[in-house]
């Protein structure tokens, strides 16, 4: 730790400081000349900004506090890696269908508590995995167990997104219209911040329609702190947010991974203390009031295009996002951000976490004409979307724990029985690699 500590003290000049070689990128304890890295770091505030500010608006948790927090996280994310893995920790799309579920039932103070019981074992699953090494996730959660519970999750939350869309149908299709061209439109940064760029412009039409409320923007300070709210445990909730933890473990391993090939570093040894470090930002989060975080694909998409993985740049986005949250005017108003224009966006992006389930099954070659992938995916699927309820006394468990739960239970039942019969057609089905994702806003176009 001596070593890593010294390293994340201190980063090594790249060339010049301003310039990149061709061929060549920033590493994690390399940097650019701090005027730089300072623009760099700001950009990638910018980058995280649309998809991270809709989950709290979503949810009804204070903008404020959820950018506090993911601040927070950042920075400590880069502590405990020892600054070897890039990361913006951002808010993770995989909680709103639980955090909306336990607000209606007990409360929102109870959805934080929700928030901290998956922090807590994330952070386990991180210490497990620093000790004893990664492969026993790639055996749990094959890219056929993991597609789909990625999948359920964004198809899942389809009627939240109606719900806002019927507010304000226009407004809705304005903003989903502007997402869609820009992100044909215009290549590079631009393009990557087609959810941002489109919410301004939906933003634009509803003040024009009148849609905007300007009073509590008007009254906000300029500065102070963040608006903090105690958490409450209810143990009814746990079933609601449990299942979340599969999507933060594919998440996090998948970021590392990410970040692995693109900078060709080995950092399979840090990756227990990527999900530790996720795990105990969650718990931070839903300790003061703040949405639960995970690593950001938008900004790998940043890294990818400018070819800095400097974890400095992160450092100055984390302090950026710190001061941003200490203005009560600035959260006031993203709070103003209308029903029409969060449908619009959530459309999207809940469209895009369904997508990037079926997105894992293509990469990793997933053969459907396998009765055991196609049964653990059909029958998930079925049970998340339509949302499937069961209360068990003072337990209930939605569409999202009763799928992920099906699709694990599915698979590996079926998947031993037909080995013992000898029915198993895996020999047909192409070799898979581990899967990972980023849920986030970008990870669709990472690649592209």
């Amino acid at each position: 730790m001596g070593a890593e500590a010294r390293r994340f003290a201190g980063w090594k000049l790249h060339g010049d400081g301003r310039h990149i070689s061709p061929g060549t990128v920033v590493a994690p304890d390399e940097r650019l000349s701090w005027p730089a890295t300072i623009g760099i770091g700001a950009q990638h505030v910018v980058a995280m900004f649309g998809a991270t500010f809709l989950v709290p608006l979503i949810t009804k948790f204070d903008p404020a506090t959820t950018l506090f927090f993911s601040a927070v996280g950042t920075l400590l994310f880069l502590v405990i890696t020892g600054g070897r893995v890039p990361s913006y920790l951002g808010s993770s799309f995989a909680f709103i269908a639980p955090i909306a579920a336990a607000s209606n039932l007990f409360g929102q103070s109870s959805a934080l508590g929700g928030i901290i019981s998956v922090g807590v074992l994330l952070a386990i699953v991180g210490l497990v995995v620093h000790f004893a090494g990664a492969k026993w996730i790639d055996i749990v959660m094959p890219p056929t167990v993991t597609g789909t519970i990625v999948a359920l999750i964004g198809f899942n939350l389809a009627p939240e997104a109606w719900n806002n869309v019927q507010l304000a149908p226009l407004t809705a299709v304005v903003t989903i219209a502007s997402i869609v061209l820009i992100t044909v439109l215009f290549r590079g940064l631009v393009g990557r911040l087609s959810i941002l760029l489109g919410v301004l412009i939906g933003y634009a039409t509803a003040a024009i329609r009148g849609e905007v409320e300007f009073d509590a923007v008007r009254d906000a300070q300029w500065f102070g702190l963040p608006d903090f709210t105690a958490p409450t445990f209810e143990p009814a909730t746990l079933g609601l947010f449990l299942p979340v933890v599969l999507v933060l473990i594919a998440e996090n391993v998948g970021h590392v991974k990410s970040v692995a090939a693109m900078t060709g570093q080995n950092l399979d040894d840090v990756t227990g203390r990527a999900l530790f470090a996720d795990g105990v930002a969650t718990v931070l989060a839903g300790s003061g009031g703040g949405s639960g975080t995970t690593t950001y694909a938008e900004n790998i998409g940043v890294m990818a295009a400018t070819r800095v993985y400097s974890s400095a740049a992160y450092l100055v986005a984390g302090l950026v996002a710190f001061l941003l949250s200490m203005s009560p005017k600035f959260g006031a108003v993203v709070a103003t951000i209308p029903a029409g224009v969060l449908g619009g966006a959530a459309t999207v992006l809940y469209g895009m976490i369904g997508m990037l389930g079926v997105r894992i099954w293509v990469q990793n070659r997933v053969n459907f004409s396998d009765p055991v992938n196609l049964n653990t995916a059909a029958i998930a699927l079925v049970i998340g979307i339509a949302n499937f309820t069961w209360v068990v006394g003072d337990m209930r468990f939605e569409g999202i724990a009763l799928g992920s739960a099906a699709a694990l239970l599915i698979y590996h039942v079926m998947r031993q029985i037909a080995r013992v019969r000898g029915t198993s057609q895996e020999a047909a089905s192409p070799a898979s690699a581990p899967a990972g994702t980023e849920l986030e806003e970008g990870s669709l176009r990472r690649e592209q």
